[in-house]
């Protein structure tokens, strides 16, 4: 029998929610996940890609994970990998850089053969690039009794999935027993034609909506299959998760009676209210929490509170008319236009504002410069040109018209947009508003198109 531990989602070099500790943990989860391994003398570490959170770790990061990686090399235990979306670059990926170092092997379409076990690899590729994606990998040595697929992205029948599984076995010249896969940060397993298909989960928290512990998934593969259990880690960051259901006659002191009543001491504190009850600082609240010892402490009020005074009626000058007539003026391009919409939206925290800006102009690079092209020159008069002030006032007249005409009843067409846009949302995306983490958010469209691009 073959063992392998299957993990991946490490996101190491994340620093979330600004917090110097937290980063810190996520890269403790990697140093976790491989002293169990070598306590279990497995027989290789499978890693599913999103070693790292970004694809600019810090020193730091890359002198930890090497430290972390020499000792599976000193155990004699190999460590094969596939490369991420958050990770992924256009050239040379940080995985070539450890395996030059002799402490990794990058995972291609030529097998790596672990004892009977005949492992590939298929990176990450974007959705636009996948209709052109040839599933070429070379047969299966002799002696291997079993193949296995590495793979990173959103399979089916999981949530938020945007690959079809039953193409990628079906067009495989390889009859894979088993498909390891990362992105997802919640941990599953299902069967699709004959092939056990498994996700291992993140390794730490990477967004508030991950409640369930973290873990990684062990892998046998034998003569009567394949065995996959799931096994959990006990030293991962604390989440106390507070959820109030706020009567009509309460407020922020049924709130605070409520984180009372936990064990704070170095978690991470998450509150979440509903119901019917007055309004709350959220402040006051994370205050209290850190002061009860919370390494860090958020508010989430879902409510939709009216305001405090609805007979108050006061008027403004729309700030963004004037934005625009800016904008008319400048001649941004495209991507300017993109960027100042991330720098003022409103759902993003602040603490994530640069990172994310930071994100979306390499994903603009990566697509090419087009973007980048200033808006054609306009006169007042003109008619046949659109510069970004034009889009940005198209936009907000369209939404004023539609919430004018609508009466409360959802538009087919318009909800069915909305549930496509809802499934480009990466799982592991922005742990700070607890929306799903990266499952499906592509950092950016890499020039790699075909599997000889990721061998």
């Amino acid at each position: 029998m073959t063992r392998v531990l299957h993990t991946g989602d490490t996101h190491i070099g994340y620093q979330q929610y600004n917090s110097p500790e937290r980063r810190r943990d996520f890269l403790e989860g990697f140093r976790n996940v491989v002293d169990d391994a070598v306590e279990d003398d497995v027989d290789a570490v499978i890693h599913a890609g999103d070693l790292f959170h970004d694809r600019r770790p810090s020193l730091v990061d890359l002198q930890g994970t090497v430290d972390v990686l020499r000792t599976l090399a000193d155990a004699d235990i190999p460590f094969l990998a596939v490369v991420g979306n958050h990770e992924s670059k256009r050239d040379a990926q940080w995985l070539d850089l450890f395996a030059d170092l002799g402490l990794a092997t990058r995972l291609g379409a030529d097998p790596v053969v672990v004892d009977d076990v005949a492992v590939y690899g298929l990176d990450f590729v974007p959705r636009s690039r996948r209709d052109d994606l040839e599933y070429v990998f070379e047969p299966v040595p002799d002696a291997a009794d079993h193949a296995t697929l590495v793979s990173h992205g959103l399979f089916e029948p999981f949530a938020h999935a945007d690959w079809d599984t039953e193409t990628v076995l079906a067009e495989s010249p390889v009859d894979f027993d088993a498909v390891l896969l990362g992105d997802n940060h919640d941990p599953g397993t299902a069967e699709v034609l004959d092939t056990w298909v498994t996700y291992c989960g993140s390794t730490e928290r990477a967004s508030a909506s991950e409640r369930e512990d973290r873990g990684y998934n062990l892998v046998d593969f034998a003569d009567d299959g394949v065995g996959i259990s799931r096994r959990g880690l006990d030293s991962t960051r604390e989440f106390v998760f507070v959820d109030v259901e706020l009567a009509a006659d309460e407020g922020v002191d049924r709130v605070r009676e409520r984180v009372r009543q936990h064990d704070l001491a170095d978690a991470v504190v998450i509150v979440t209210v509903d119901g019917e009850g007055r309004p709350i600082a959220p402040a006051a609240i994370e205050e209290l929490a850190i002061d009860r010892g919370a390494l860090v402490a958020r508010v989430n009020d879902r409510r939709d509170l009216p305001d405090e005074d609805d007979d108050v009626s006061v008027s403004f000058a729309d700030p963004d008319d004037a934005v625009r007539e800016r904008v008319r003026e400048l001649g941004l391009s495209e991507a300017a236009l993109e960027i100042d919409e991330t720098v003022r939206s409103g759902d993003l925290a602040d603490a994530n504002v640069r990172e994310s800006v930071e994100r979306r102009v390499r994903d603009l690079l990566e697509d090419g410069e087009s973007a980048f092209e200033p808006a054609p020159e306009r006169e007042p008069g003109d008619e046949d040109v659109t510069t970004v002030a034009d889009q940005l006032a198209a936009e907000s007249d369209s939404a004023t018209d539609a919430a004018a005409d609508g009466d409360g009843a959802a538009d087919p067409d318009t909800t069915a947009s909305a549930a496509d846009a809802n499934t480009d949302t990466d799982v592991a995306t922005d742990a700070d508003t607890g929306a799903a983490d990266d499952a499906g958010d592509e950092p950016a469209d890499a020039d790699t198109a075909s599997l000889g691009d990721f061998a």
